[in-house]
C-alpha cells in the first residue's frame, strides 16, 4: 500500500508535461505567421522609402485580391486534407466563357456571368464526384479537370485573346467606388468572399464537419458524418470561387486569355499555407488565410520596391520562403493517422 501511495503522484504528474508542451506548440504555431508578417513589414519599411506609402499599401491589397478569392475556396479544400489543382484552368475557362458569350454570341448580362459561375461550380462538383464515387485521389481528379478546362478554353478562344468584355466583369475587376481614386471593387469582392468563408467555417454545422473531416476521416465517419458529401461540397465551393476569380481577373486584365495563368495555382496554395493552414487538414481557417495573403503580398511587393535586388532572383527568394513554410507546416502537423475505415 505504501509503495502504491508513493508512486501515484508520479503517475498522475507525468501526463501533464506533454499537455503543457502541446499548448505552447499550438501557440507558437498560431503566432508564427503573424510574426513573419510583422518582420517582413518592418524589413521592407526600413529598406524601401515607398513601401509604407498609402498608394503602395493599396497596391498590395489590389495585388492579393484575386488570390483572396481563389484562396477562399482552396482553404475549404485544404482543411479537409485534400487539394484542388484545377483552379487556374477553371478560372481561365470561366473568364473565356463570359467574354465569348458577350462578344461572339451577343448574350447580355447577367447571363454570361451566371453561366461562367455555373461552369466553375459544375467542374468542382464533377471533381468531387470523381474523387468520392470512383475513389480517384483529388490530386488526379482535379489535375484531369484542369486539362479538360484548359482544352475547352483553347477550343473556345481558338488561341486568340478576347478584349470585348461584359460590363459586369469590367466593373468587378477594374471598377472603383468614389471616382477614379476611389476604393477598388475587386478588393470589396475579395473581402466579402473571405468574410463569407469565415462565417461558414466558424458558425455553421457544415464548417464544423469540414474541420472534423480534415482532422480524421475515420473519426468523422464514426461520428455519423458523410465525408464523401463534405469532400464533394468543398470541391464544389472551390470551383465556384475559381469561377468568380476568373471573371474578375478577366475584368482586371481587360481581356480573356486563351490559356491559364500558372502562377495562380502555386500563389494560392502558397498564400494559404503561409498563413498556417495545414496540408494534412483540420487546422487553419480564413483568418490564417488572410494573414498568409498579406505575407505573400508584402513579400512580392517589398521585393519589387528594393531596386538593389536582381529581378531575376525575386522568384527564387519567394520560392525559398514558400519551401521553408511548407517544411515547417509538415513538421508541425506531424504524421496523419492512417485511414482504415475504407
Amino acid at each position: 500500500m505504501t509503495t502504491q501511495t508513493e508512486k501515484t503522484p508520479e503517475i498522475a504528474a507525468s501526463p501533464s508535461k506533454p499537455l503543457i508542451s502541446g499548448v505552447w506548440m499550438r501557440r507558437i504555431t498560431a503566432l508564427a505567421p503573424v510574426w513573419t508578417l510583422l518582420a517582413l513589414g518592418i524589413f521592407f519599411a526600413l529598406t524601401s522609402q515607398t513601401f509604407l506609402r498609402p498608394v503602395n499599401l493599396n497596391n498590395i491589397l489590389s495585388q492579393i485580391s484575386t488570390l483572396a478569392i481563389f484562396a477562399t475556396g482552396m482553404t475549404f479544400v485544404l482543411l479537409t486534407g485534400e487539394i484542388d489543382l484545377s483552379i487556374a484552368a477553371v478560372a481561365a475557362l470561366t473568364g473565356m466563357i463570359s467574354a465569348y458569350l458577350f462578344a461572339n454570341l451577343k448574350v447580355q448580362e447577367p447571363i454570361p456571368l451566371l453561366v461562367a459561375l455555373g461552369t466553375g461550380t459544375l467542374m468542382g462538383f464533377l471533381s468531387g464526384i470523381a474523387s468520392t464515387r470512383f475513389r480517384i485521389p483529388t490530386f488526379m481528379s482535379t489535375l484531369a479537370m484542369s486539362l479538360i478546362a484548359g482544352g475547352l478554353t483553347t477550343y473556345l478562344s481558338k488561341g486568340r485573346t478576347i478584349s470585348q468584355l461584359p460590363e459586369v466583369s469590367v466593373f468587378l475587376g477594374s471598377g472603383r467606388i468614389g471616382g477614379s481614386n476611389g476604393f477598388r471593387v475587386l478588393v470589396i469582392v475579395a473581402a466579402v468572399s473571405l468574410l463569407v468563408g469565415y462565417l461558414v467555417l466558424k458558425y455553421t454545422r457544415f464548417g464544423r464537419y469540414v474541420y472534423m473531416t480534415g482532422a480524421s476521416k475515420p473519426a468523422a465517419r464514426l461520428a455519423g458524418i458523410n465525408t464523401n458529401v463534405i469532400l464533394t461540397a468543398v470541391l464544389t465551393i472551390s470551383g465556384f470561387f475559381a469561377g468568380l476569380a476568373g471573371v474578375v481577373s478577366t475584368g482586371r486584365l481587360g481581356s480573356a486569355l486563351p490559356a491559364a495563368i500558372p502562377s495562380f495555382l502555386i500563389d494560392t496554395i502558397g498564400a494559404v499555407v503561409l498563413g498556417g493552414t495545414s496540408l494534412n487538414g483540420g487546422r487553419g481557417g480564413m483568418v490564417q488565410t488572410l494573414i498568409g495573403l498579406l505575407i505573400y503580398g508584402t513579400l512580392r511587393n517589398g521585393l519589387d520596391n528594393i531596386p538593389s535586388i536582381d529581378p531575376l532572383l525575386k522568384d527564387v527568394i519567394t520560392g525559398i520562403v514558400l519551401f521553408v513554410a511548407l517544411v515547417i507546416n509538415v513538421l508541425l502537423a506531424g504524421r496523419a493517422p492512417r485511414d482504415k475505415t475504407g
